[in-house]
């Protein structure tokens, strides 16, 4: 079992079935990220954290990062937010293919700020 079958399987018991197809999603558009725990929650990382996901009591929480909130401002304004994360209430639908894009979008973004820094060490 690992650490985020773990984190799933003691998350509150609305949220896993949640956070597992929230994990489906973000493998999907992140087949090359690695799955950790990082500040306690399950996290994908490719060169640096991509989004982190957290279940809890009355909803689940993803957290891409304050830069993708304000990117996707317009489609994340139903749900409640903070800096760098959204809440999805358990008696909301989750909003998978909106995960799916914000994931893409910070793949993307990832990618693009590893490509400037290998050209600044040529």
């Amino acid at each position: 079992m690992s650490d985020i079958d773990a984190y799933i399987a003691s998350a509150p018991e609305a949220a896993r079935p949640r956070l597992a197809a929230l994990r489906d999603a973000i493998r999907a558009e992140a087949p090359a990220a690695t799955e950790r725990i990082a500040y306690g929650i399950p996290t994908w990382h490719q060169g640096e954290h991509l989004i982190h996901i957290g279940g809890f009591a009355r909803h689940v929480g993803v957290y891409p990062g304050p830069v993708a909130l304000q990117a996707f401002a317009d489609e994340l304004a139903p749900f409640p937010t903070s800096k760098g994360a959204f809440q999805i209430p358990h008696d909301a639908a989750l909003p998978l293919d909106l995960v799916r894009r914000i994931t893409r979008w910070r793949v993307e973004q990832a990618a693009t700020k590893a490509a400037a820094k290998r050209s600044l060490k040529r």
